[in-house]
């Protein structure tokens, strides 16, 4: 949340040591606060599980400002070994400390309790942030597993501490058996301005509702029916393999928020390790935070569109520009001049002719990984495959690519983006997928397809297309550790078709400062 001039990030904390949080019972909310999105302090934990309410862990959750200046989380607590759940409530205990230091617990926790039938009563967790009803009164959604189906239960509230049940779902879908890590928010087709759920939503704007499902965060888009008080999928689709992504990478339990400050939404999320509990265990932590992302809606309507807050810039440095390459069938280009391990690149790739894409299947939306599996960077194409290799070493025998392929539908182009891991690194034992997201795209009206990719040694995040598809991948090459030896990068094209590149820019980014 966004508070008196301070950027407030809470996140699962596990203080037993560098382990997974779904190992331990014992999870706090980590704390950590910010002026600008890039440079942290983290504090002491806001809540730590010293009640009934949440003696085997405070869960995941949220923050909402209330009457313009009250912060208040809502967050779930689990009560027993079986891991029962019950939502909570904390505020802080002095306002006027700039940095919210310490929270103190409601004396009517727990505020919201599992007795709905049907419900599974350990499937009920991760409160929204609230927003207003059409009555006037504060609403709040929990992901909830009900008669065996996904659900967003909703509940009501005049103070945002005392909690009634509303008599039906915001939504569920028999499309899976849980909802968890839930978003609700607003936006307007077309505008990258934010929009406060607790302010009045404009004529025209589009709700979005996201969940967890099977460890990939997927979304809706439709409208809020203030009559049914009830989401309404503008369309719904009964395989949730087919549910669009926020992000088709290592990026799970995201969560948004209204920046005030900037008039923004702005969204991050968890990534997990990929290699071993013992080298976690070795290092000293596990898990990260993607970099902070605004995120709003397309101008059609029908996708969410992401790009890296315009304060990761500041980190800049050492800028190289290239203009006008081309990249014919097997051409390689040598990115020279910036440290490869931590860096931000932008290529636009511009087609020379759209004629040469190859047909489209649509059942490859049903399992974009697999695709890119089989047509890897290596498999020659009509236009495509194009991109970037990074973190490559001088065989490349260790290398990460990321990478488009053009395809012609009976309607318009679809274009594939594939991140592939396979290579990533030497060392055994890793998990390497190549992940994958298609996006439609005008080829005949904008032949440009842009790529940004940011890399911080372990994690690189790539933007296709101005954000329709967004890759979080994690990677451990040998070079990480090889002080004496800087990793090659490259822009590739391995498909018949010529690409041009009109611009290649390319920037060293600076360490981030950290205090604890």
């Amino acid at each position: 949340m966004y508070y008196n001039g301070i950027y407030h990030e809470f996140y699962q904390y596990n203080p037993d040591g560098s382990f997974n949080p779904n190992t331990s019972l014992n999870i706090v909310w980590g704390h950590s606060v910010s002026t600008d999105l890039v440079n942290w302090i983290t504090l002491e934990p806001a809540i730590e599980p010293d009640t009934p309410n949440d003696i085997k862990g405070c869960w995941s959750g949220s923050a909402t400002i209330v009457s313009g200046d009250q912060p208040v989380i809502i967050y779930t607590g689990v009560i027993d070994i079986e891991k029962h759940q019950v939502q909570n409530i904390a505020l802080p205990k002095n306002r006027s400390d700039p940095y919210l230091r310490e929270w103190t617990k409601a004396g009517n926790n727990p505020v919201i309790q599992s007795g709905v039938p049907g419900l599974n009563s350990g499937q009920f967790r991760d409160p929204t942030t609230g927003w207003i009803g059409p009555d006037g009164l504060w609403r709040i959604a929990v992901g909830a597993e009900l008669n065996g189906y996904g659900a967003a239960l909703l509940y009501k509230s005049e103070d945002f501490l005392n909690w009634t049940r509303v008599d039906h779902p915001l939504y569920s879908s028999n499309g899976t058996r849980m909802f968890e890590c839930l978003d609700f928010f607003a936006v307007l087709p077309g505008s990258d301005n934010g929009l406060d759920m607790s302010s009045t939503i404009p004529y025209g704007a589009k709700h979005v509702l996201k969940m967890g499902n099977f460890f990939q965060d997927v979304y809706m888009i439709g409208v809020y029916d203030l009559k049914r008080d009830a989401f309404v999928p503008d369309i719904v689709l009964d395989d949730s393999r087919l549910w669009p992504r926020i992000d088709y990478g290592n990026f799970y339990a995201s969560k948004t928020f209204f920046d005030s400050k900037h008039g923004r939404r702005i969204i991050w999320a968890w990534t997990t390790e990929m290699d071993s509990s013992p080298d976690d265990v070795a290092k000293g932590w596990a898990g990260i935070h993607s970099f902070p992302r605004t995120i709003w809606l397309d101008n059609d309507g029908k996708r969410l569109l992401q790009w890296p807050v315009e304060e990761i810039k500041s980190l800049r440095r050492n800028e190289i520009n290239h203009h006008e390459l081309e990249l014919k069938k097997g051409d390689l280009f040598d990115i020279k001049g910036i440290d490869t391990l931590q860096a931000d690149v932008e290529i636009d790739f511009e087609l020379a002719s759209i004629h040469d894409a190859d047909p489209f299947d649509p059942s490859w939306l049903f399992d974009t990984q697999k695709h890119c599996r089989e047509a890897d960077a290596s498999v020659h194409g009509g236009i495509g495959p194009f991109g970037l290799v990074m973190l490559a070493s001088d065989n490349m025998e260790e290398h990460t690519v990321v990478h488009f392929r053009v395809y012609k539908s009976q309607k318009n182009y679809m274009i594939l983006m594939c991140s592939d891991l396979r290579r990533s690194s030497l060392t055994p034992g890793l998990d390497t997928p190549a992940y994958g997201g298609f996006f439609e795209f005008d080829l005949e009206k904008e032949r440009k397809i842009s790529l940004r990719t940011l890399i911080d040694r372990s994690a690189v995040e790539s933007f296709g297309g101005g954000g329709r598809v967004c890759i979080m991948a994690r990677v451990y090459p040998v070079s990480l550790v090889d002080n004496d030896h800087q990793p090659l990068m490259y822009a590739f094209n391995n498909g018949s078709a010529t690409v041009r590149v009109p611009r290649l820019r390319a920037w060293s980014m600076r360490r981030a400062q950290m205090s604890v």
